[in-house]
């Protein structure tokens, strides 16, 4: 199996920093006015790169583009046809797609304001910057070819709460590490669980979790645009578009947090104690990001290594009954960490014990798939000012503004990561083995096809029947979303020769 090392300069900043400490950023939607400026554009761009540097950068500019935009840029027909299938279509091209990842009623693509039918960009740009250097840095970036090159259709601007997500919860606490060394995380048969995950399942050229690699569109080596790529480890007589990308997908969320919080505060008659519990009850975690299924730091061989760690080193196995953290929480929904944990069996015997569901702790454990062939890389930003639960259970102000989180992953695989979360963990009626509700925050509350309603949420409790929360209201809208493929470095040099 290959171990090949990642080039950090051949991979967009975003994948391996996030920009965490940039805490101003911009996301400018662009079409295509003129594919060979565009090309000049990408040719000169100053793309940040994943190498460490010293001191760090002010400013970061990364750019990603839809399939359509490959297309406007030039990008011949045959290398398009390696991409997938969901990313040539895009997030709102069909409706079985927006049915499956829950886009309905005013979360419907029709109802977007970007991304929708006549809305989708060919180009996203995103610009990041120290406090004080964003618009200076966004007057830099449109020089030169950018006149030209592109029509702006849509700026999607954030804001930065502290580390808080516009309900007010501590966020960015569970991501995955990317494998950077290329290290084999099977010994025998037998998967070693870490928090690590394979390079292929976010960087496309790279085995993934299963030991393969994920299709994406190969060329010529005789193609002298193609000088700049790398070979493909799988097919080495082919140049690689896909080495050192990946895919993006962008949604721009608006959260109702005024309508949460007063939610909460009529299901507890106003007692701020019981309204915080009861919103914890299903996020998952405290308002602080500690997580409910586990109530003291108990070290867990493989995950976290000190106190730093302790709001991410946990399983769920602890509270197998749910009563501290609910079978239908957030958290609990968008990462399950349900096997593949250390301390599972290793004498082949016992392997095949488990594998046949006898040495199972329970039917819960073996209704849902690995978390590990489903993992996501989150680097969204939030928008909108911040609001605390107090005031927001007050009446509003006339012009009060939206909040949100401009939504933002990496994958390797739409399909098999973000989809698969959103559809079969977040959308679920049936996650877990539970009926009739969807995800406590991301649910749309629409009625599955047999009528049954998705607007309940259940508290298992250690003594005597579950408490049973009826009627919630949507609290978070789809308001736009788009498919991007963010190219390696060698890549946007091949784009940027297209015309040649």
């Amino acid at each position: 199996m290959p171990t090949t090392s990642i080039d950090p300069k051949d991979v967009q900043g975003l994948v391996r920093f996030g920009y965490k400490s940039m805490t101003e950023a911009c996301y400018l939607l662009l079409r295509i006015r003129d594919a060979a400026a565009a090309r000049a554009w990408c040719a000169v761009a100053p793309v940040a790169t994943a190498e460490l540097q010293e001191p760090p950068p002010e400013v970061a500019l990364q750019v990603a583009f839809t399939w359509a935009g490959l297309r406007e840029l030039g990008l011949p027909h045959d290398v398009l046809e390696g991409f997938s299938a969901e990313f040539e279509s895009g997030m709102a091209g069909e409706g079985n797609r927006s049915q499956r990842l829950g886009d309905l009623g005013p979360s419907a693509p029709t109802a977007w304001l970007w991304g929708g039918p006549a809305s989708t960009p060919d180009v996203l740009v995103m610009l990041f910057a120290m406090p004080g250097k964003l618009e200076e840095w966004r007057r830099t970036v449109q020089n030169g070819a950018w006149e030209a090159a592109f029509e702006l259709i849509g700026c999607l601007d954030t804001s930065d709460l502290g580390g808080h997500e516009p309900f007010g919860f501590q966020d960015g606490i569970s991501q995955p590490e990317i494998d950077w060394d290329g290290t084999p995380n099977v010994e025998g048969n037998r998967i070693n669980y870490s928090n690590l995950v394979a390079t292929g399942e976010f960087l496309l050229g790279y085995v993934n979790e299963y030991g393969k690699y994920t299709d994406r569109p190969l060329v010529d080596s005789t193609d002298r645009r193609a000088a700049d790529l790398l070979a493909a480890e799988d097919v080495p007589a082919k140049k690689d578009v896909g080495r050192n990308g990946t895919f993006v997908v962008m949604r721009t969320l608006e959260q109702d947090v005024r309508g949460f919080w007063k939610f909460f505060d009529g299901q507890t008659g106003s007692n701020p104690g019981a309204r915080q519990q009861l919103a914890e009850s299903m996020v998952g975690r405290t308002m602080a990001g500690l997580p409910l299924a586990q109530t003291s730091a108990v070290p867990i061989p493989g995950i976290g290594s000190g106190p730093a760690d302790d709001a991410n080193r946990f399983t769920f196995d602890q509270d197998a009954a749910g009563t501290r953290c609910p079978f239908g929480a957030h958290i609990r929904r968008a990462n399950p960490r349900n096997t593949d944990y250390p301390n599972r069996p290793s004498w082949w015997l016992t392997r095949l014990w488990s594998k046949l569901g006898f040495a199972s702790q329970g039917m819960r454990t073996d209704i849902m798939a690995s978390t590990r062939f489903h993992r996501i890389l989150r680097r969204g930003r939030e928008y909108g000012p911040g609001l605390t639960p107090e005031q927001a259970v007050q009446s509003p102000p006339a012009d009060d503004p939206k909040r949100g989180l401009q939504f933002l992953c990496l994958n390797a695989n739409i399909t098999r990561q973000f989809e698969f979360v959103q559809n079969a963990w977040l959308m679920s009626t049936k996650f877990d083995g539970l009926s009739e509700e969807s995800d406590p925050l991301l649910g749309n509350r629409t009625p599955v096809g047999d009528g049954r309603s998705t607007d309940n949420f259940s508290i298992p409790r250690e003594q005597g029947v579950r408490r049973s929360i009826a009627g919630l209201p949507q609290f978070i809208t789809v308001r736009g979303g788009a498919y991007f493929f963010l190219p390696g470095i060698g890549a946007l040099r091949y784009f940027s020769r297209l015309g040649e």
